[in-house]
């Protein structure tokens, strides 16, 4: 499946958007000029959605104790991976993601926006994670706002 013919499936976003389960974001610093900073803020305090930054730094953001990696996350349930990384580095977060899926009970990864890797989706959707490509929660939110969902 190639990224031109890649949809999203807005059922799926919205369940995604509705659920209050914690999200981890791939990217995160304190690096308030980059779009995760400003889109993880607007899910923590505007959608009271709980997050936990991944970086190599292992920031605390927002409040959110950070891990440099995925499998540095102690085990718990979590709802989903959003990557705010470069496609050519997305199949490795998607990797780690589906070696962890388990033990993190992961439901989702998501793609922001530019993040485009047909290969990582399909990997993730054979292991049993649904899969969100080319978009941010920030622009869907709007979408489900408007079909009258409110969390």
């Amino acid at each position: 499946m190639g990224a031109l013919s890649h949809q999203n499936d807005p059922d799926l976003i919205r369940e995604l958007l509705m659920d209050p389960g914690i999200w981890v974001v791939v990217g995160l610093s304190n690096n308030r000029s980059r779009p995760a900073w400003s889109v993880s803020r607007w899910m923590t305090f505007e959608l009271g959605t709980p997050i936990i930054p991944v970086h190599p730094k292992a920031e605390t953001v927002h409040g959110a104790q950070g891990y440099a990696s995925i499998a540095d996350i102690p085990d718990q349930d979590l709802k989903v991976v959003d990557c705010f990384v470069n496609s050519s580095l997305v199949g490795a977060v998607v990797d780690e993601a589906i070696e962890h899926k388990d033990r993190l009970m992961l439901d989702a990864i998501w793609m922001q926006v530019g993040v485009v890797d047909p290969d990582a989706a399909d990997r993730a959707r054979r292991a049993g994670l649904d899969v969100v490509m080319d978009t941010c929660p920030k622009i869907e939110w709007p979408k489900v706002r408007r079909d009258g969902m409110q969390r």
